[in-house]
């Protein structure tokens, strides 16, 4: 099921990522689920995650932070 706002997120990704990832969590989920289709939700999911860890990294601390890219 897509995603129309991220209060619908699911609950990690709303407590434990910042307001820009989780729109970038959201993005990436409905376009992959758009693209999949609702059988392979877990591979949108997925897909999502991968989308946010190319822009933030967690650190020992829990809190996920953007990361800093080399022009």
């Amino acid at each position: 099921m897509p995603y129309a706002s991220n209060a619908e997120l699911p609950g990690t990704v709303r407590t434990n990522l910042p307001r820009h990832a989780q729109d970038m969590y959201r993005a990436a989920f409905n376009a992959a689920f758009e693209r999949y289709g609702a059988t392979n939700e877990r591979v949108a999911h997925r897909i999502a995650w991968s989308a946010v860890k190319r822009c933030y990294t967690q650190p020992v601390s829990r809190v996920w932070v953007r990361r800093r890219h080399l022009a």
